[in-house]
């Protein structure tokens, strides 16, 4: 599943992970750490919604 930053339309995909901020490939988007932000704009994850 991917998830959309509402801010900046970065995308989360849970498949791929985010190398840059450390989490592993496969990591579901309700397990990321709570203080987990968007690396381009720096949004929390209350500001992200599921992709279409």
């Amino acid at each position: 599943m991917k998830y959309v930053c509402d801010a900046c339309g970065w995308e989360y995909d849970e498949e791929v992970g985010c190398e840059e901020c450390g989490i592993a490939p496969n990591t579901k988007f309700e397990d990321l750490p709570d203080d987990f932000v968007c690396p381009l704009c720096g949004v929390g994850k209350n500001g992200f919604s599921p992709a279409e």
